[in-house]
């Protein structure tokens, strides 16, 4: 899984890793195969639907103090 952040925490957990770091564009991939990884899915997991489960990226990123870019946001 990668995500694309304007800011990001000093230490990132083992299972992310920053595979870029452009103009204020930062990628970060993260390894979804870490056992620490899906105990914060766990934790995080939510209805996002009728009778769906799952983890709102938002969600993930406030929790690893990530800023992801919103690119629903109007220039």
């Amino acid at each position: 899984m990668k995500l694309d952040a304007t800011s990001i925490p000093k230490t990132l957990p083992d299972w992310a890793t920053v595979i870029s770091n452009n103009a204020g564009l930062i990628e970060v991939e993260i390894n979804d195969e870490f056992p620490s990884f899906h105990s914060i899915l766990e934790e995080l997991a939510t209805e996002i639907g009728p009778g769906i489960i799952g983890v709102k990226a938002g969600d993930l990123c406030q929790r690893l103090r990530i800023e992801m870019i919103d690119f629903n946001e109007e220039s």
